[in-house]
């Protein structure tokens, strides 16, 4: 992966970059649409093509529950399986577990969670999250982490943002004892910033993934039931502390007014 920015506005914080990877070459800024289960819906992937979609996403959590990761990866990874052949962005899970809420327990180990589809007792780790990722052969890769909620104390917060830390790290050490460290097909893997709403938490949670030194960084965390000024705010406390030279991602957003707002605050 190489990513390189071509260009930057005077009078915001607001880039223009390119981003090369495995699948293809994305001209950003851009918007990611969602294919949760590998597709996204109602289009074909020609129909995504010809509306000018450089990438999507899909989500890890679903797609493991079904059709399963391994039969995915049997069928040649999300590439394959969705006949889609443009660049792929995988989440973690994080966010789909946290949706759970009344259904999971958040411990040291992972999230224990009963299954939404036929209710079995599931166990979803950091290196689990990104063996699965590694099945579905996305071209990047979400570290496990927890998404706080909102509204939450800054105790718990600050908690939060210390066991993703440490699943972070976790999820490193998988990353080095199971990819290639280089290679045409390599996956990439971006470093998801906490903090919810406290502006020294989400500075803390950046410098701290960015010591670990991954391909590209998020903000997360947002578009939880925040007000949108909030979400704007964490946007603000977080990207000054993120490399210049790697990519930023702001997850969960998606309305075009929100989107030049983003732009504006520097997120690719």
């Amino acid at each position: 992966m190489s990513f390189t920015v071509l260009s930057t506005d005077p009078q915001s914080s607001a880039r223009r970059g390119e981003l090369v990877l495995p699948h293809g070459t994305v001209q950003t800024p851009i918007f990611m649409p969602v294919g949760t289960q590998g597709t996204v819906k109602t289009l074909h992937p020609w129909e995504l093509e010809e509306l000018g979609s450089q990438i999507i996403l899909g989500n890890t959590y679903h797609l493991w529950l079904r059709p399963g990761h391994e039969l995915v990866r049997d069928l040649g990874g999300l590439h394959g399986f969705s006949t889609w052949r443009k660049p792929i962005l995988t989440d973690s899970g994080g966010f789909q577990v946290w949706s759970l809420a009344k259904l999971r327990k958040i411990t040291e180990e992972g999230v224990r969670f009963n299954n939404h589809l036929d209710g079995s007792k599931m166990l979803l780790t950091p290196e689990l999250s990104m063996e699965i990722q590694a099945c579905l052969g996305s071209d990047i890769a979400m570290l496990f982490d927890e998404c706080p909620p909102y509204p939450c104390d800054e105790k718990y917060a600050a908690n939060s943002l210390a066991l993703t830390t440490r699943w972070a790290r976790r999820c490193k050490d998988w990353i080095v004892k199971n990819e290639p460290k280089s290679g045409e097909g390599r996956q990439h893997h971006f470093g998801i910033v906490q903090g919810s709403i406290y502006a020294d938490l989400r500075e803390q949670s950046a410098r701290e993934l960015v010591e670990l030194d991954f391909d590209g960084y998020a903000v997360g965390g947002v578009s939880v039931g925040e007000p949108e000024h909030e979400m704007f705010r964490a946007i603000e406390n977080a990207v000054p502390f993120l490399p210049l030279d790697k990519p930023r991602y702001a997850m969960g957003l998606g309305t075009p007014p929100q989107i030049l707002e983003m732009i504006s605050r520097g997120v690719d």
